[in-house]
């Protein structure tokens, strides 16, 4: 047992299996007390079981750490709220939040239904939302604030067949450095974290990812950006990537380029001005579809 987070009490959603897991466990194994969450579903957001948080704790409590279990649906605010009374009601305080619970639907954009839509958002978004929401009402009132995690996802840049998910995830980044914001004055601090490690959902990917890790990788940074030590440093507001040996940190939004002209802007004025002058941000992810299916082609073409 390590003392990273010695004293700590930390809940940690979708820890039932993957990351969630390893982060779980990696918090107790630094001396955290941890509130395990889990719905129990698959990837497709079906076949709920409460079996799978009391396992994790079960394997909390052989390694000689402290956990309780919650199995309750985090896209609910109530579901939200029970994880952190959970932890005010059995240890009397709580430190750290990480929201790692998702679910997919792929679909493309054009024949994607309102029930391929919502429970993503509704995992993905709404549930970092309310767990940040239950557990920054505590934290701003505790002497020694405290920490959000929100997990996010490569995929914010866009995705080809996953726009619920893409959307959530960007969501994410946004609620988090909306948290930094508004909580810094209560020593509160929210990152995010954008894993590339082999779990169910990478399985699904369909490019090859050439940068990739374990769950256990994620987990260390994860516990870093939990403890004091990241605090100290002022961590916050920040998206970082991690895939096996490679930490990244993301940009902040900013304006790019801009351009003025005298007078009212017309549609010609306009077709005339911002091509040259503003221009675009070119898509990194659009480049590397273009070059994919250019790689494609050529597979497919005969032999001259």
């Amino acid at each position: 047992m390590g003392n990273f987070l010695a004293g700590k009490v930390v809940a940690v959603t979708g820890a039932g299996r993957g990351i969630g897991r390893a982060v779980a466990l990696a918090a107790a194994a630094e001396g955290a007390r941890v509130v395990v969450n889990d719905y129990g579903v698959s990837i497709e957001g079906g076949e709920p079981s409460s079996e799978i948080a009391q396992s994790v704790v079960k394997e909390i409590e052989a390694a000689g750490g402290e956990a309780v279990a919650v199995a309750d649906d985090i896209s609910t605010m109530a579901g939200g709220q029970r994880i952190v009374d959970t932890a005010l009601a059995r240890y009397g305080r709580i430190d750290g939040v990480v929201c790692v619970a998702g679910i997919l639907r792929e679909r493309m954009l054009f024949n994607m239904s309102e029930e391929e839509w919502d429970p993503v958002v509704a995992t993905h978004l709404k549930g970092t939302f309310t767990v940040f929401r239950a557990a920054s009402a505590v934290m701003r009132k505790q002497e020694d604030g405290g920490t959000l995690i929100g997990f996010t996802s490569g995929n914010h840049q866009g995705s080809v067949a996953q726009a619920n998910y893409s959307a959530a995830k960007g969501g994410i980044i946004s609620l988090v450095r909306s948290a930094a914001l508004g909580l810094h004055k209560y020593g509160v601090t929210a990152n995010a974290v954008a894993p590339v490690a082999r779990t169910r959902m990478s399985a699904n990917v369909p490019m090859e990812l050439k940068e990739i890790g374990e769950p256990e990788d994620v987990a260390a940074l994860v516990v870093y950006l939990l403890s004091e030590r990241a605090r100290k440093e002022k961590i916050t507001g920040q998206v970082y990537t991690i895939a096996g040996p490679k930490i990244a940190v993301w940009a902040q939004p900013r304006e790019l380029r801009a351009g003025y002209a005298e007078g009212a802007w017309t549609p010609e004025r306009i077709a005339d001005f911002l091509p040259g002058t503003v221009g675009t941000d070119p898509m990194p992810m659009l480049a590397q579809l273009e070059e994919m299916a250019a790689a494609a082609a050529a597979r497919a073409r005969p032999n001259a």
